[in-house]
C-alpha cells in the first residue's frame, strides 16, 4: 500500500513538475514579440555575420572577456530605410545550463533593452525585467560592470555575471562592426 501511494505521489510531482515547467518557459518572449515591442514601427530583418579574427580580438578586447564566437546572430531595424537599432541573439551557459538574451540597441549602440528568450536554469535563478532594466541608455564602458553601474543580484551571481558578459560582448562587437562599416 505505501508503495503505490509513493508511486501516485511520484507521478503527480512528475505531471506537477512538467506543468510547472510548461508554464516558466511560457513566461519568456519570442525574439520575434520582443522584436516588435522595442521596434514598433520598424523593418526588421534578420542576417548573419561572421566575423574576422581581428574583429573578434578586437571585441574580446573592449569586452574584456573571451573572444565572442564568430558566427553572431543579428537584427537591423530600419525605418524609411535608415537604421534606428540593431539587436543581437546572445547565448551563454550561466552554470551548467544555456541562456539567451535578446539585447537591443539604439542607432547609437547603447543598450535599448535586454529580452530573457530562455533560461534553462532553474527559474529562481533568471534575472528580473526591473535588474536588465539598469542597463538602458547605457554604452560600453568600464563602469559597465558588476558593483560599478550595475547592481548584484542577490542569490544569482553566477546570473548577474553572465548577463553582464552577455551585454558587453555585444556592445563591444555592435562597436567592432559599425567601426567596420
Amino acid at each position: 500500500m505505501l508503495g503505490r501511494q509513493w508511486q501516485s505521489r511520484t507521478a503527480a510531482g512528475l505531471v506537477l513538475s512538467v506543468a510547472l515547467s510548461a508554464t516558466l518557459e511560457a513566461q519568456f518572449v519570442t525574439r520575434e514579440e520582443a522584436l516588435a515591442a522595442v521596434f514598433p514601427d520598424a523593418e526588421v530583418e534578420a542576417e548573419r555575420v561572421f566575423l574576422t579574427e581581428d574583429q573578434m580580438h578586437r571585441a574580446a578586447e573592449l569586452a574584456g572577456g573571451d573572444p565572442p564566437s564568430a558566427l553572431v546572430a543579428r537584427y537591423l531595424a530600419r525605418e524609411g530605410g535608415a537604421v534606428v537599432g540593431r539587436a543581437y541573439v546572445e547565448t551563454h551557459v550561466v552554470r551548467t545550463k544555456r541562456e539567451s538574451l535578446l539585447i537591443s540597441l539604439d542607432a547609437s549602440g547603447t543598450v535599448r533593452r535586454i529580452d530573457v528568450t530562455a533560461f534553462l536554469e532553474p527559474p529562481e535563478y533568471v534575472a528580473s525585467e526591473r535588474w536588465l532594466d539598469q542597463y538602458a541608455g547605457r554604452p560600453l564602458s568600464q563602469d559597465l560592470a558588476l558593483g560599478r553601474e550595475i547592481r548584484p543580484i542577490a542569490g544569482g551571481t553566477l546570473t548577474a555575471i553572465a548577463a553582464n558578459g552577455a551585454v558587453r560582448r555585444v556592445l563591444a562587437i555592435d562597436h567592432v562592426l559599425e567601426a567596420d562599416r
